[in-house]
């Protein structure tokens, strides 16, 4: 029997498999073409394969990161949530989940990463109390970067500063695709009809932290509440294929049990322990010295008297 697929991915929280877009959009589908993976949701992603999350295990082509290539890859292996679509409606995929990464994508990083309210009041305070000791003081910090840097990337601006000008084009552009997500979906179930496809999974994953976790500056959410056919889409999605994530209430910390593959094995504890109380002594023994808190003093070597030095000559003779 050949070895399962196993999917590496950030855990759930606030009624969500899964806090990350990125990790939603594949655990959806997943689900919508019946790929059987063996799903590791853990908080730390260097002890994924590819030392990012989401991460695919396969045995036919290692190990495979981003939610494209890990589609692709379920496709090839027969898990297809496209399958039934025309050929009409495999192009407003494509057109449709480019305006999400386009319009919506920056504006969800902007709200969760780089908004200086919700970041510290809740994503950075969620992935502190979340990810292992070390790490934890210093993931948040370096993801924050990474977000940042991609959003310089999306739009195109190397020297992008936060600011209310940019927030405001940032919603800007959400808002009317949300819009246009809402129009477009109307009164039906999902996107194409009775059966969800790819364009659900990358709507739900961008749209279902906007409806469960709660922010202090929630312009987007607001929006988002105005939308009844979206909110309801989402919810509907959670009870039909995450109904132990969705049982949660809004908020509520979940505190998952890690599979048993994730836990360490008993005679390395002591030594994991050992070495995170090295690796933060010595993290903080190095910011000390550098900020000048602790100075090395050396002392001068004394300088030896010439009778000593021409002892000391005749000796090495």
């Amino acid at each position: 029997m050949a070895a399962p697929l196993e999917l590496f991915c950030w855990k759930g929280d606030y009624g969500l498999p899964s806090v990350d877009v990125e990790c939603l959009t594949v655990l959806a589908y997943a689900k919508f073409a019946g790929a059987p993976l063996k799903v590791h949701k853990i908080t730390n992603p260097w002890r994924s394969p590819t030392g990012t999350l989401p991460a695919l295990k396969t045995r036919e082509e290692g190990s495979i990161s981003q939610p494209s290539k890990i589609i692709i890859h379920l496709r090839k292996q027969k898990y297809n949530a496209d399958y039934d679509l025309s050929a009409k409606e495999g192009a407003d995929t494509l057109a449709f989940v480019s305006l999400l990464e386009e319009k919506l994508l920056p504006a969800l990083v902007y709200t969760l990463w780089i908004d200086s309210k919700n970041y510290v009041d809740v994503t950075r305070c969620w992935y502190a109390e979340n990810i292992p000791f070390p790490l934890n003081f210093l993931l948040p910090n370096r993801i924050h970067s990474q977000q940042l840097e991609k959003l310089r990337l999306v739009r195109g601006d190397p020297v992008l500063e936060p600011g209310e000008q940019l927030e405001k084009e940032l919603y800007r552009d959400a808002f009317e695709c949300m819009t246009l997500l809402s129009q477009r979906l109307g009164s039906q179930k999902f996107f194409f009809g009775d059966s969800p496809s790819s364009l659900d999974a990358y709507v739900f994953a961008h749209l279902a932290p906007l409806l469960k976790i709660k922010l202090p500056n929630g312009k987007l959410q607001q929006h988002l509440s105005s939308l009844n056919n979206l909110q309801q889409y989402c919810s509907n999605i959670l009870v039909l294929y995450f109904p132990s994530d969705s049982r949660e209430a809004p908020g509520q910390k979940i505190h998952v049990q890690p599979d048993s593959s994730d836990i360490d094995n008993e005679p390395h504890k002591r030594r994991n322990q050992i070495l995170s109380v090295l690796f933060a002594v010595g993290a903080m023994l190095g910011y000390a010295i550098l900020t000048g808190i602790v100075t090395i003093k050396r002392e001068r070597p004394q300088l030896k008297n010439s009778s000593h030095d021409d002892e000391d000559e005749e000796d090495e003779d």
